[in-house]
């Protein structure tokens, strides 16, 4: 459970960020938290698949520093992937 909302932060950090630096594509920062959120739920669950060690220890409950920056690398990146992916959508339907 602790792994799942260091995932969701770490994904509305990463949405935030991601619309920071992508200006034309932000979408608000409310609007790039929640993709971000969405984005570090699915990132987290990939991290997990591709990486069973990383979520099997945080399935465990056992919360180690590697487990922890999986956590936290798989929801940034995954919450930036998908503000990003969502900003280029709106990018695309406003033209």
């Amino acid at each position: 459970m602790l792994a799942l909302i260091i995932q969701l932060l770490s994904g509305a950090a990463g949405g935030n960020l991601a619309g920071s630096l992508m200006k034309g594509s932000s979408l608000g920062t409310l609007w790039n938290s929640v993709a971000g959120i969405a984005g570090g739920g699915l990132g987290g669950q990939v991290i997990g698949m591709l990486a069973p060690s990383l979520g099997a220890a945080a399935a465990s409950g056992s919360m180690d520093i590697t487990s922890i920056l999986g956590s936290v690398a798989g929801g940034g990146v995954g919450g930036g992937i998908v503000m990003a992916i969502i900003g280029f959508i709106k990018k695309a339907m406003a033209k």
